[in-house]
């Protein structure tokens, strides 16, 4: 099977590939679906694949270019999905391969790319490899295919160093034959070995797999990690996890990984259709992102500095910059995220104890991001304006950060992911919501009641709400030639707590719509600004009839957290 994007209909030739390359990539908005809590087709509680393909139509609507899906691959789920045991197999719980084909058939017939994640850094201990290397014990080459080692201490009751999970507790894990093994995250998930050719070989087989299928791309999961450094030196102190995107560590953000994403971009190349790869690469520094960037390496890399930076006017404009600076000097286009399945949900992250003014600042946070040169993602449920569940029940939760973590002693959903991956709510007055079938029926995780009010279908009927906002900016970032294409912002000069910027055109005509300006008011009174043109939208009103802010021809008043974009 090959790529279906030539079987998208004609009303959609805008969106499909052309014959000469284009960089889709440079300036798309990817929507991420996290399929367990996107839709459920059987009435299970578990989101599924059939569930996705169903709910396509929503996306094309939204006005996004591309879906990327968490992992649905076979997996026990020790970490929902994260632990694969075949990659080239879909989990029972989220259908079959012909399922996964069929939903990317549907996608193209949109005019939707599909980007599917691949875990590289280890895989499930279900895996065929380390089942057979731990039966073979002590000496087994398949054991070469990870990281096992001896342990200190007179009897090797020790780890072999001081290494510590991601998800709290050592990350080694000691075999009934006495032998250590490494698992950066949970003991379920061993460490691959990327220095082991067989390991390589069969990355790239699985690669070729999926874009056989038709995939557009992929993204690459815990990018920085597949190499260590020689040795497996100390790290000399413990709480290391704080360290992760912060500081180097021995075992994250080695300069070997490149010469992987060289090979893989090798295979991508070899592909028609513009195949990508996207980093999920936590790195102590924007310019270290860029380096997994470079020519004939990666295509674009998450910018979490972006995401962890807070509301303020002065920091935003410091990452935008150094964003910017460090994608130029490589020549990739940046990336822009508020949100994803492993962070609380912006709506609820940027004002934690007031939910009115964290929608209102996420709803500025998302045109501001739009605005931006480069390519944005979207997780699923943010066009919603949805908080993260900060109230779920103990028994309910299955993100094992807590299990291992610090949750279970007191520390409440702090550094636990349950809360955002909560089923998404569709349609109805009761539970789930439209999630499943049945009105009634079962959800993986419990959705709060008070999500009757934020349903796609209680939405579409509010020509002010957050799901009218995210297709209006939609909408106009496709119209727009200023907006999301391009390399550089201007910035002009405004008051203190406002961002004020102009985008140009690259490529399109002159004219009114050649420039955007744009307008961010991060401060907690309203800002009086001079009307640099046509009002295009505000984050305040989405409807378009009622969105006209008050103040006189010369002057507009900004309200508290928002933003605004204007046509010149």
């Amino acid at each position: 099977m090959t790529q279906h994007l030539t079987d998208a209909p004609a009303d959609d030739a805008d969106r499909t590939t052309a014959a000469a390359p284009t960089g889709w990539w440079r300036d798309a908005v990817i929507y991420q679906v996290y399929p367990r809590s996107f839709a459920d087709s059987n009435g299970d509680g578990m989101g599924d694949l059939p569930g996705v393909t169903a709910r396509l139509p929503h996306l094309r609507r939204l006005g996004v270019d591309a879906v990327w899906l968490s992992p649905f691959y076979a997996s026990p789920q020790a970490d929902a999905g994260y632990d694969v045991a075949d990659y080239r197999a879909v989990d029972p719980v989220f259908g079959t391969l012909a399922d996964a084909d069929d939903l990317v058939r549907a996608a193209h017939g949109l005019g939707l790319r599909v980007i599917v994640d691949i875990v590289p850094n280890h895989c499930s201990d279900r895996h065929e490899w380390f089942r057979q290397a731990l039966a073979d014990g002590p000496g087994s080459p398949l054991r070469e295919r990870f990281h096992f080692r001896p342990g200190k201490g007179a009897d090797g009751e020790l780890p072999p160093n001081d290494w510590e999970s991601v998800f709290g507790g050592p990350a080694w894990t000691r075999t009934a034959d006495g032998a250590w093994y490494l698992h950066l995250f949970a003991s379920e998930q061993p460490d691959f070995n990327w220095e082991h050719p067989a390991v390589r070989e069969e990355f790239r087989s699985v690669l070729r797999f999926w874009l056989d299928l038709g995939v557009d791309g992929f993204r690459v999961d815990v990018a920085h990690g597949l190499v260590k450094a020689p040795g497996l030196p100390d790290v000399g102190h413990g709480e290391q996890v704080k360290l992760l995107g912060v500081r180097p560590t021995p075992y994250f953000d080695q300069d070997g990984v490149h010469e992987v994403y060289r090979d893989w971009r090798a295979v991508l190349d070899a592909y028609d259709g513009e195949r990508v790869a996207v980093a999920e690469a936590w790195t102590p520094t924007v310019e270290r992102s860029a380096l997994y960037l470079r020519p004939g390496e990666l295509h674009q890399a998450f910018n979490f500095a972006y995401l962890t930076t807070e509301w303020d006017a002065a920091a935003l404009r410091s990452v935008i910059d150094r964003s910017l600076a460090a994608m130029n000097a490589v020549g990739a286009p940046a990336t822009w995220v508020l949100s994803n399945h492993d962070v609380v949900r912006h709506a609820t992250r940027l004002a934690a104890d007031d939910p009115a003014r964290g929608l209102r600042r996420a709803r500025a946070a998302t045109l501001l991001m739009l605005a931006l040169p480069g390519s944005a993602y979207l997780y699923q449920g943010e066009e919603l304006g949805l908080p993260e569940v900060t109230d779920l029940p103990d028994e309910v939760r299955q993100d094992p950060a807590f299990f291992r973590g610090s949750g279970r002693d007191g520390a409440g959903q702090e550094g636990t992911r349950d809360g955002c991956r909560v089923p998404l709510p569709w349609s109805g007055s009761r539970p789930p919501f439209g999630f499943g079938p049945v009105e009634g029926g079962p959800s993986w995780l419990p959705q709060p009641a008070a999500w009757k009010d934020l349903t796609v279908e209680a939405q579409e009927a509010d020509p002010g709400s957050t799901l009218a906002l995210y297709r209006a900016a939609l909408a106009a970032r496709r119209a727009h030639p200023a907006l999301g294409a391009g390399e550089a912002v201007e910035w002009l000069e405004s008051p203190d707590g406002v961002l004020l910027f102009r985008r140009h055109a690259v490529d399109g005509p002159g004219g009114a719509d050649a420039r955007v300006t744009v307008a961010v008011n991060l401060m907690d009174r309203p800002v009086t600004l001079p009307v640099p043109g046509r009002l295009l939208l505000s984050s305040a009103n989405s409807d378009p009839a009622g969105a006209e802010l008050t103040g006189s021809a010369a002057g507009a008043v900004v309200p508290p957290d928002t933003t605004v974009w204007w046509a010149a």
